[in-house]
């Protein structure tokens, strides 16, 4: 079962990356040049983290690489929110908004899964 979510995470937070760029590329045509590069950058790093997760030689390793990717995911969560509420610009983010907190609670359950499992 963990490896099923494991492997659901890499997939989502992947496919999640490739809409933050295409959001950051409109963001660019824009003129948006701030909160874009944010997005860019903590949208691309929850995937990033997941990656070096899978590679962990410890279940402690892995949970804080888990935990600085829910983290970032929260972070993404604060920018397209403030892109929807600012409407800085004219660019409709409630598509990208909900995946994001999806991938907040799949790594949520993931890391509550891997605490209780290493006690």
């Amino acid at each position: 079962m963990k490896e099923i979510k494991e492997n659901i995470i890499r997939l989502k937070s992947f496919d999640f990356a490739l809409l933050i760029i295409e959001l950051y590329k409109q963001m660019l045509n824009e003129k948006e040049y701030v909160l874009s590069k944010q997005l860019l950058r903590s949208g691309t790093s929850i995937g990033a983290n997941i990656e070096e997760a899978s590679a962990a030689i410890s279940k402690k390793e892995f949970i804080a690489k888990m935990s600085i990717s829910a983290k970032e995911a929260r972070e993404t969560l604060y920018w397209l929110k403030l892109v929807e509420k600012s409407q800085i610009v004219k660019i409709d983010v409630s598509e990208i908004l909900e995946k994001s907190e999806e991938l907040i609670r799949i790594l949520t359950s993931i890391i509550k899964t891997s605490q209780r499992s290493s006690q």
